[in-house]
């Protein structure tokens, strides 16, 4: 992987961490489907302003079901959940469970045929979920049916991700970045449409919501998917996943930086337990040297 490639990685994994305590802050005010909802209306609109100024050309007709597919499994599906674990649980525990990402990434790719499930791979899946209940059992929230619920959200989320990222490899190869990305967005924002509307009533708008998921939907879910998927036509899915590794360390740390969530010791066994799962599983090592740009 290049220097450059890294970079972005890291960037892109310090923004996504921030997204969990901004869904902390927006979900207890306008819903889970109001969240998902708005966000997908703001980046598919700034998406479409950069269409229209970088003269892209939208996707044919015939390509919208491929289109429509991804964007339920990584917009509609992952917001959804996501938004309403965050009115249960602490931005700190979704940060570390979504590193779940690269194991039902790399479980697809070999239900699809694009990899082969090793010994290696599967014991890293078995540790991972070893450390999700420990997160679970030992964090500062106690344990109870909303909790594990929330918890399966999160778990649900990832795996929409993780088995989105081979489909998403596959419209990077086929369409150019932006084009795909405004495509996802408009798609799940009409997806979401109805349900939002119909949870209006119930929202209760404050100015930090209003601007936690302005930056949601601006920011995490049209910039930085777009420059995901350009990321992603040049580099392998499963490196492009890793990006996963690092989130739960931003995640945490801005949640305790902004939220004043607790960090305490027994969150610990958990993470540790889920990173090396992640690096078992994908063969990331962060000791092997990186070889220097060409």
């Amino acid at each position: 992987m290049q220097t450059r490639h890294f970079a972005q990685l890291i960037a892109l994994s310090a923004l996504w961490g921030a997204s969990f305590p901004f869904i902390r802050i927006a979900s207890p005010a306008l819903g889970p489907w109001g969240v998902a909802g708005l966000r997908c209306v703001l980046a598919a609109l700034v998406l479409s302003v950069l269409m229209r100024v970088l003269r892209n050309h939208w996707p044919a007709r015939g390509a919208w079901p491929l289109l429509l597919m991804l964007s339920l499994l990584t917009v509609v599906a992952p917001f959804v959940l996501f938004s309403w674990a965050g009115l249960i649980l602490p931005a700190g525990y979704s940060a570390v469970l979504n590193a779940t990402v690269p194991l039902f990434g790399v479980l697809a790719a070999a239900l699809a045929g694009e990899e082969r499930l090793t010994a290696r791979r599967l014991l890293g899946c078995l540790v991972g979920f070893a450390g999700v209940a420990l997160l679970v059992q030992l964090g500062p929230v106690a344990v109870s049916r909303e909790v594990l619920l929330a918890a399966l959200a999160c778990i649900a989320a990832s795996a929409c991700y993780g088995c989105g990222a081979i489909l998403m490899k596959r419209a990077t190869m086929a369409h150019q970045p932006l084009p795909a990305s405004a495509a996802v967005h408009v798609a799940a924002a009409l997806v979401l449409l109805l349900p939002a509307a119909a949870s209006a009533p119930a929202m209760r708008p404050t100015s930090g919501a209003l601007l936690a998921v302005a930056t949601l939907g601006i920011v995490t879910s049209g910039f930085m998917y777009w420059i995901s998927m350009r990321l992603m036509r040049e580099i392998p899915a499963s490196a492009a996943t890793s990006s996963a590794f690092m989130i739960p360390l931003f995640g945490v740390t801005w949640g305790s930086l902004f939220l004043d969530e607790p960090v305490t010791s027994g969150m610990l066994p958990g993470c540790v337990l889920v990173l090396a799962a992640t690096a078992l599983v994908t063969g990331f090592n962060p000791f092997r040297s990186v070889p220097p740009e060409p």
